[in-house]
């Protein structure tokens, strides 16, 4: 036992001396030995730094890092005295141990940096969208987010985002976003984490407890896809006209957990009695808008009859998706949501309602030229291998388009009379690749998420701009970048400048492709194809292209192989100003502003004499009017460069681009008109279509 308790044991004046004495030896004691353990811990550490071998930084700053752990270990032999003779009798072996655990703390260190830097450096390259929509951000489950990611999604959209906890929370929704960013994932995921979070039912017969109502049958198919692949645990069941009744009720005897359909079939369903809605926990109307436009209405509020009690607390939580969003949702909204619904607006009145990845492009051309024209402009802004979408007014123009020659690439059409099974082999035909062009009427125009779609072709501008934005929402959805052409005749400029007002965009007037244009394209594409060709099939006409390179030369043979790969043997070259085949554009230039075009015609005549009026049409004022452009005949055009010659005053030369054009002095203001006005020249009817406007 320590002194002091053994100090305890005597007793009277002579034992508390005797203690005193003893205590104050033993605290010498005390003190001397602690100053020796001091002195000889010193020259251990003295004598192990001198013998360690010299090191790099890193291993240093280590040694610094780790110190307390040895300092530890030595805390530990000081309380321990066996384990500290231990210790002193074997300092070499203490010291490679030391040494090898130090190394084994340096890989680990470093491999923790090199992790810690390479997450940091991904923290970096992460967008504020991203970080913002990141999966650990929300309620969403483990297997979810596996299911997401196989999906290629890798983070909620902006609409996601904001929609999540409102639609888990079992809030009333009202979701206005453009075409494009997601809309569908903003319901499915938050309903399939709630349902899935509680207690799963999983009797037969059970009904849906979700009630998803769309449009149209292609975009029920595809809002049940999206179920489907987010969720393993949950059936989900896709009921459309124009299929079989006995397979949705063997469904329904099964047991439905997520219900989507078209108005039409689920109207059928709960009058016949087979499909039972008081349990319905979740009503989703998707595209609202559209259903209005199609007459849908009335059998929509028939529907949510059978779902809702008038003043029940019980009702179900409704969800209303949309591009856009007229004054039946608002009554909608009166009639079944709850007074505190939630409103989320990612449009707003003032900005642009399209996709904000997509290019808008506008190009003036006659009915007649179309189907020539279109050809054309998917090879160039497309490709051979990208998806289109071109889409019509009337069944008739697309099937005739779909079936015409000029046409150059596999092309099929889509609308109302054709059967369901026929639209949907289709439909996978063209999200597999088996051909690359799609020519629908307005029954592919709203919630198809085609992949990869990477061109729109609208034929003319739509009368109504809604239908604009959902047509040019086929392209340029999630995030990636697509291009929409809208093709317009002289008389409908009003339309595309309607379209521009309402929809927030401005179109890029161009003009059709060059013959260059297609020419550069079909060659990218023909050599795209020949690097796709196996080692093995080119050994069996190695013969034939050492005749073929003997007969015509390499360079013209392989060219004409190109031309013959591409398609593009032919190629014809078109006005940029209407697209009229047969013609090429020319810009003059001139050093001084012109006040009528009066003055561009007395330049041509001064080099080119009075039959040049006979040769020029469709002129235009360039932006500024420092020039015009105009058509002249490709077969007159190596006559008329022969003739000209350039002066100070006047540059003439062929148009590669569609300039910057002046508007029409109908368009410069109100009350503006095709024969003239007071205030902005005398334009008479004679001089109009003398002054080169002749075949717009």
């Amino acid at each position: 036992m320590p002194e002091a308790t053994r100090c305890g044991s005597g007793s009277g004046a002579e034992s508390g001396s005797d203690c005193s004495m003893d205590t104050e030896a033993a605290l010498e004691s005390g003190r001397r030995r602690h100053k020796e353990k001091k002195e000889k811990k010193s020259k251990r550490r003295d004598k192990f730094q001198r013998g360690k071998a010299p090191t790099d930084e890193s291993e240093e700053s280590d040694e610094a890092v780790y110190a307390p752990k040895v300092k530890k270990s030595k805390t530990v032999s000081k309380q321990n005295g066996h384990a500290r003779e231990e210790s002193l009798e074997k300092p070499k072996l203490s010291s490679l141990s030391s040494k090898s655990s130090r190394k084994s703390r340096q890989s680990s260190s470093s491999e923790t940096s090199s992790d810690s830097e390479s997450e940091s450096e991904q923290e970096q390259e992460l967008t504020g969208e991203q970080k913002e929509g990141a999966f650990s951000n929300f309620s969403i489950s483990k297997e979810t987010v596996q299911l997401l990611q196989a999906r290629g999604v890798t983070y909620l959209f902006p609409v996601q985002v904001k929609t999540f906890n409102p639609v888990y929370s079992g809030k009333d929704v009202i979701a206005q976003a453009r075409t494009g960013t997601g809309k569908t994932f903003s319901f499915a995921i938050p309903l399939i984490e709630k349902l899935q979070g509680e207690s799963q039912e999983r009797r037969r017969g059970r009904p849906p407890k979700v009630l998803v109502l769309c449009p149209t049958r292609e975009l029920a198919n595809q809002v049940a896809k999206d179920f489907k692949d987010i969720t393993r645990k949950l059936t989900v069941a896709c009921f459309y006209g124009g299929t079989p009744y006995n397979g949705q009720i063997d469904l329904l005897r099964s047991g439905i957990d997520i219900l989507v359909g078209t108005p039409g079939r689920i109207k059928d369903h709960v009058q016949n009695s087979k499909l039972e809605l008081s349990s319905v926990k979740h009503v989703v109307l998707d595209e609202v808008d559209h259903m209005l436009d199609m007459g849908f209405a009335e059998q929509v509020e028939e529907i949510l009859g059978f779902a809702y009690k008038k003043g029940s607390e019980n009702n179900p939580q409704t969800l209303l998706f949309s591009a856009t969003c007229p004054r039946w949702v608002y009554d909608v909204a009166k009639k079944y949501m709850r007074d505190e619904y939630e409103q989320i607006d990612l449009i707003g009145k003032k900005t642009q309602r399209t996709a904000t990845t997509v290019e808008h492009l506008a190009i003036q051309c006659r009915s007649s030229q179309r189907a020539g024209v279109l050809g054309d402009i998917i090879q160039v802004y497309s490709g051979s291998r990208g998806r289109t979408i071109v889409f019509c007014e009337t069944k008739k123009e697309a099937n005739e388009l779909a079936m015409n020659a000029s046409l150059k690439q596999d092309a099929q059409s889509l609308h109302g009379d054709i059967p369901q099974q026929q639209r949907e082999v289709t439909l996978k035909g063209f999200r597999t690749g088996v051909f690359e062009v799609l020519i629908a009427t307005n029954v592919a125009a709203r919630g198809l998420d085609i992949p990869e779609v990477d061109l729109v072709i609208q034929c003319s501008p739509p009368k109504d701009v809604d239908s604009y934005i959902h047509r040019s929402g086929r392209t340029g959805r999630a995030g990636r970048t697509g291009i929409c052409i809208c093709l317009f005749q002289r008389r409908e400029e009003d339309l595309l400048k309607q379209v521009e007002h309402k929809a927030g965009i401005t179109f890029k007037r161009v003009g059709v492709p060059s013959a260059t244009d297609v020419i550069k394209a079909s060659s990218n594409d023909a050599k795209k194809l020949l690097e796709g060709v196996p080692a093995s099939a080119v050994d069996y006409f190695r013969k034939s292209a050492e005749e073929l390179i003997e007969e015509k030369g390499a360079v013209a043979a392989l060219a004409a192989a190109l031309a013959h790969i591409s398609g593009a043997a032919y190629i014809q070259q078109r006005s940029l100003l209407n697209s009229t085949a047969g013609f090429v554009t020319m810009v003059l230039k001139c050093s001084i502003e012109m006040h009528s075009m009066g003055y561009a015609w007395r330049g041509l005549k001064e080099q080119l004499g009075e039959e040049v009026d006979d040769k020029v049409s469709a002129m235009r004022f360039l932006k500024g009017k420092m020039g015009v452009c105009f058509d002249i005949p490709v077969d007159e055009l190596s006559n008329i460069q022969e003739q000209w010659k350039d002066t100070r005053r006047w540059q003439l030369s062929v148009a590669k681009e569609l300039p910057e054009l002046e508007e029409y002095p109908q368009e410069a203001g109100r009350g503006f008109s095709k024969f003239g006005n007071g205030r902005q020249g005398n334009f008479k009817r004679n001089s109009w279509f003398k002054s080169g406007n002749r075949g717009l």
